[in-house]
């Protein structure tokens, strides 16, 4: 099953680093409070991620914020490390919170999974976007290609609050 508008996001254990130590943290408690813009990439480091989709939602997090999201929030099949070192390679701060699914258990629940064997990847997140208010989700954008930052992007989700 996808997400989808009126489900309540699933809780699951996803890892960021706190004090420089990975950090288990509810998916619920994280996600569940405010209005929440998610959005889930295939992985950190990866071109379009690095490149185009998260250095996004960096830029326009005050643009978010003044449309009254409380949290954004990134997630992706890596570790709670290599998250955290993506985020402050793109210098994130406190903007964008950094969400490990290292086990691909949140992207699994929530129906949104991507087959990277392929190319070496392995179980991956598919390239979406969603809208949360306390927890239910308003509106879920998924990308037709990973490569593609088009309905995902800062830009289409500000079109759409």
């Amino acid at each position: 099953m996808t997400l989808s508008i009126g489900d309540t996001v699933p809780d699951v254990t996803l890892t960021t680093v706190r004090d420089g130590a990975p950090t288990p943290v509810q998916s619920a408690e994280v996600l569940g409070t405010g209005t929440v813009v998610l959005f889930g990439v295939p992985g950190a480091f990866t071109p379009a991620c690095s490149d185009h989709h998260l250095p996004e939602y960096v830029l326009r997090a005050d643009e978010l914020g003044d449309k009254g999201v409380d949290t954004i929030a990134c997630v992706a099949v890596n570790d709670a490390f290599v998250m955290d070192a993506w985020g402050r390679s793109r210098e994130v701060g406190d903007k964008v919170l950094m969400l490990g699914d290292g086990n691909g258990d949140f992207a699994k629940a929530v129906g949104l999974t991507l087959d990277g064997t392929g190319s070496g990847l392995g179980l991956r997140s598919q390239r979406y976007a969603a809208v949360l208010k306390d927890g239910v989700v308003q509106g879920v954008w998924v990308e037709e290609k990973p490569s593609d930052v088009l309905v995902s992007s800062a830009d289409a989700v500000l079109k759409e609050l």
